[in-house]
């Protein structure tokens, strides 16, 4: 008999060789199933794999919140729908079809892109796949077997070759279907009970355009048809949010064909990113901070010394000056070790906390850009923190009590992520060890749950990163925290100690909103356009019903504009709904409507894009409302 340690550290003695499904009957039928892989010891299993010692298990299922049980589910349905192309397009190649955060895609080399009618042909021959609910085997081939399997599937071969030799290589089949693959999938196809295809695109094989454009499908699956219809409703919701949409109706940015990924503020676009600065500039200061500002062009000597033009050249844009190479920085880390050492520092002068709001250029592939979510210009809210070794838990924990600060003023909620060494880092193993470590004890003191993301750290050290959930329960990186031994190694950067000799500091790398102009996006979707009253680029409109009013409108305007009030009067020579209406379009949180009445008795008319009317009240009671929610950030 085996000991298997379940996820709530109950212990079950299951007999040897037995699958991960038998294992989730004998707890009860209701997890066996809804249940689509299990995780030995850390390790992702399809259901079907046997254990033959005492381990760790968890059995992972669609609803959990954990994305694990998804992915095999829609991994599997990823699987039958390369299976219903291959039945409608025999001449199809087929390339990948990961599970992606929501849902999946496959990629398919074909003749033609794939119209309307193809991909309804596909949904239906996916459901026929499903109804047949046909077993799904798992075996291995050595290399040479796995590419005369794949004798007509280039792609596949491409991918064969790529695997170490002497490597089992894993297959998937179902029926008639057979698909390169390391799993896991679910039992057979009849588990998937709902599908859904989404959209397709054209996407370069491996993601390079030195190769070819391959047709790609995007659809997600379902246990439920329920849930389906919620995820189809939540799209409708995003549609409606779009910020590209809602960024143009607005008039808060534009994109424009003379600078693809490159964005174009407007006047009520740098309101708002003014004020979002302003507000970052202000708690800083309270926290600490100071500010800095360093070039956006440096020379290539400087990169080389980071280890920037090692691991991110290819993202890179650069320039010749007076015959010399220069980078145009992709990040804002070494204009602050400059700045650092531009002059002598003791131990008493640490921690130093550099704010800096820098402009950056990354190349980001043409079809990858996306709004002010994917561009090749942004402003990093960027800080660099100089410590002391006894410093750096002091220092992370206050860093994460800030991004806690600002997250809550915007209503958002979050989750931590913890990334460890990737394969293509600097640094020793004893730095590497400490540095993790530092993190994760703070993150255990501070009681804060995490996700462990193992070998997706930054070159030159780990880090905390803070998934952020806006209103539609969708998941944005935006902060970060990276703990770095490596940059004040390399560009050798001290500070004097008590002991009167030379020592090394220790740097942190730290964002809040992370891009200014991705962060914007967000809250143009979190809110959808409709910003709180703080971050309104436009806060009050005065409507005059009549040309007789147009005086006290203005009149009103100027009251409002000396108490820092952000207004505009509408005298145009419309109705008084049509005004509202327009109002309303532009989401504008008050409209205050002024007739004869009004005028006479030196009263406003309030209506709000919340409540509706509000009714009359003095001008002065309106205004100290409106600074309440301004100064309280109310949401």
């Amino acid at each position: 008999m085996l000991k298997v340690t379940l996820k709530d550290g109950a212990i079950l003695e299951v007999e040897k060789g037995s699958s991960i499904l038998e294992v989730a009957k004998q707890i009860s039928e209701g997890l066996a199933r809804n249940a689509t892989c299990g995780e030995v010891d850390g390790k992702v299993k399809d259901l079907r794999y046997e254990l033959q010692e005492d381990c760790n298990l968890v059995i992972h299922t669609f609803q959990e919140e954990d994305l694990e049980g998804k992915k095999a589910y829609w991994h599997t349905t990823s699987h039958i729908m390369a299976q219903a192309v291959k039945r409608l397009f025999p001449d199809a190649k087929l390339a990948i079809g990961p599970s992606i955060e929501d849902g999946f895609y496959y990629d398919f080399d074909v003749e033609k892109p794939f119209t309307d009618e193809d991909k309804a042909k596909i949904e239906e021959e996916m459901k026929k796949i499903i109804k047949e609910d046909i077993k799904i085997e798992r075996f291995s081939l050595p290399k040479k077997e796995a590419l005369e399997l794949m004798k007509n599937e280039p792609y596949k071969q491409e991918l064969i070759n790529d695997l170490p030799e002497g490597e089992e290589i894993s297959f998937y089949k179902q029926g008639d279907f057979t698909d390169l693959c390391a799993g896991p999938h679910v039992m057979s196809t009849g588990k998937i009970k709902t599908v859904k295809i989404l959209s397709s695109s054209g996407a370069y094989w491996r993601g390079s355009e030195k190769n070819k454009m391959l047709q790609r499908i995007y659809a997600i699956s379902f246990p439920k048809a329920s849930l389906l219809q919620e995820y189809l409703d939540l799209l409708e919701e995003a549609k409606k949010r779009d910020h590209k949409k809602l960024g143009k109706e607005l008039e808060l940015f534009m994109i424009a064909p003379e600078g693809p990924g490159f964005p174009f503020f407007l006047p009520k676009g740098m309101v708002l990113r003014n004020v979002l600065e302003d507000f970052w500039r202000k708690i800083h200061t309270e926290h600490g901070y100071v500010e800095i500002k360093t070039p956006m062009i440096l020379n290539e000597e400087l990169w080389h010394r980071s280890g920037h033009w090692d691991h991110y050249k290819e993202n890179m844009y650069t320039t010749q000056i007076d015959d010399t190479d220069y980078g145009i920085k992709p990040m804002n880390c070494p204009g602050g070790m400059i700045v650092y050492k531009n002059s002598m520092h003791s131990y008493r002068d640490l921690p130093i906390r550099a704010g800096e709001l820098g402009l950056v250029h990354r190349h980001e592939k043409s079809g990858e850009l996306n709004g002010l979510f994917r561009v090749r210009c942004f402003t990093q809210d960027d800080a660099h923190i100089f410590c002391l070794p006894s410093q750096i838990e002091e220092e992370i924990s206050n860093v994460i009590q800030l991004v806690n600060e600002v997250y809550s003023i915007f209503g958002f909620k979050y989750e931590i992520e913890l990334s460890t060494r990737p394969e293509d880092s600097m640094g020793s193993d004893e730095q590497w060890e400490m540095a993790e470590n530092a993190l994760k004890k703070v993150l255990k003191d501070l009681n804060l749950d995490y996700e462990l993301n193992e070998g997706d750290g930054a070159f030159y050290g780990p880090k905390i990163d803070f998934h952020i959930r806006d209103c539609l329960g969708r998941s944005w990186q935006c902060g970060t925290i990276q703990l770095d031994f490596q940059m004040p190694e390399r560009f050798d950067l001290t500070y004097i100690g008590e002991d009167g000799e030379k020592h090394r500091p220790v740097m942190l790398h730290r964002v809040i909103f992370g891009s200014i102009e991705r962060f914007i996006g967000i809250l143009i979707e979190h809110f959808a356009g409709a910003f709180p009253v703080w971050l309104s680029p436009i806060q009050v409109k005065v409507l005059p019903i009549t040309d007789k009013e147009h005086e006290y409108a203005y009149k009103v305007q100027k009251i409002l504009q000396e108490k820092g009030i952000r207004v505009e009067v509408d005298d145009r020579n419309e109705k008084t709904g049509y005004k509202i209406r327009e109002a309303q379009l532009e989401k504008v949180p008050y409209m205050l409507v002024v007739g004869a009445k009004e005028v006479e008795q030196n009263l406003v008319a309030v209506r709000s894009r919340q409540n509706g009317d509000e009714g009359t009240c003095d001008l002065q009671e309106f205004i100290q409302k409106i600074l309440k929610e301004i100064e309280t950030k109310a949401k």
